[in-house]
């Protein structure tokens, strides 16, 4: 595999990344098939391996697989989200972090983290005393570089000025979601990533399995059943749209994933696209394709299916930001609503 520098941290990183969420409890509870296809992953030349403190037993299955291959692997970890009932076990705030990160480094089986990452903006924690608390985290020697996750432009911006007033440690890197189906990103998130040098670790290349080449329009499947909370594989736009990338995938002739995996390297913002194998087929399939480079033909017919900047539909588990999902935050009181 080649290797592309993360953001200015100097560590060198492969273009795919693999992301560990569905190796446990979460996707996979074979422990040992995990650990198997985490070192078919490192045996292939990737060396990035990614998790979060929220995914089930993730962490526990990593730090097995890395017995004795620790050194070869740029480990990233998250925190933010709840790992149990107690309350105050989630968010930003200095008092978790400094919970959170020796959790993780006793699952993880490590002495160190090389970057760790908040996985959504804390709308109850002043960002000040995240980078504060993330600060003393990389002096003390117990994480490399650390990041962030679906934060938006003017997020990341005040992140970045906060760390210059302070004197604190820098996000390096972001995390965003992105795929053919889901563009946004390009028209602020990653021209900000690059503005500062951050490194960008993009999720759902494969937009949450959509652009897999197993679900299509007209077919049934457990996604596509009402209640599973995947509004996006019932999204008529979004199947229409993934019938037309079948057949310019089957004209070029590449498999949907592979075309859909070489999209998101493409782009010069991006410095890794993170897999997420559920199973050793799933990990040798993506695999399969790392050598796919685009040509600018076959981008610009991508764009003209999906257009720069656009997204069609949405992933609902991209974070879009407490004003968009509290009314009371975009509306006015009543007796305010009126202009005369």
């Amino acid at each position: 595999m080649q290797y592309r520098t993360l953001g200015r941290t100097g560590i060198k990183v492969t273009p795919y990344a693999l992301g560990a969420m569905m190796l446990g409890s979460y996707g996979n509870p074979d422990r040992q098939e995990g650990i198997r296809i985490i070192h078919r992953a490192l045996d292939a030349g990737i060396n990035v391996v990614d998790t979060a403190d929220r995914y089930g037993d993730s962490e526990e299955v990593v730090g097995e697989a890395l017995r004795g291959r620790r050194d070869q692997v740029v480990l990233a970890t998250k925190f933010y989200g709840p790992v149990d009932d107690d309350i105050n076990h989630r968010g930003a705030s200095r008092r978790w972090i400094m919970d959170a990160v020796e959790r993780s480094l006793r699952n993880l089986d490590t002495d160190y983290i090389d970057l760790y990452q908040l996985h959504r903006p804390d709308p109850d924690t002043d960002i000040e005393e995240t980078l504060s608390a993330l600060t003393d985290l990389v002096r003390q020697g117990k994480v490399r570089a650390i990041g962030s996750s679906s934060m938006r432009g003017s997020e990341i911006v005040e992140a970045q000025w906060v760390s210059d007033r302070r004197g604190f440690e820098r996000f390096r890197t972001e995390q965003p979601n992105y795929s053919i189906l889901d563009r946004e990103i390009e028209r602020e998130i990653l021209p900000v990533a690059q503005r500062y040098g951050m490194g960008t670790l993009v999720y759902s290349p494969l937009a949450g399995g959509a652009l897999s080449g197993k679900y299509r329009a007209g077919q049934v499947n457990d996604n596509f059943r009402a209640g599973t909370g995947m509004q996006h594989f019932r999204d008529e736009r979004r199947l229409a749209t993934i019938e037309q990338l079948v057949a310019l995938a089957d004209e070029v002739g590449l498999p949907l994933s592979h075309l859909a995996m070489a999209f998101t390297l493409a782009h010069p913002g991006v410095t890794s696209a993170i897999i997420g194998p559920r199973t050793m087929e799933q990990l040798e399939s993506t695999l399969a394709g790392v050598e796919i480079a685009l040509s600018d033909e076959v981008l610009d017919r991508i764009d003209a299916i999906v257009a720069p900047g656009e997204s069609v539909g949405a992933m609902d588990m991209v974070y879009r930001g407490p004003e968009v999902g509290d009314a009371a935050l975009r509306r006015r009181p009543v007796s305010e609503r009126m202009a005369g």
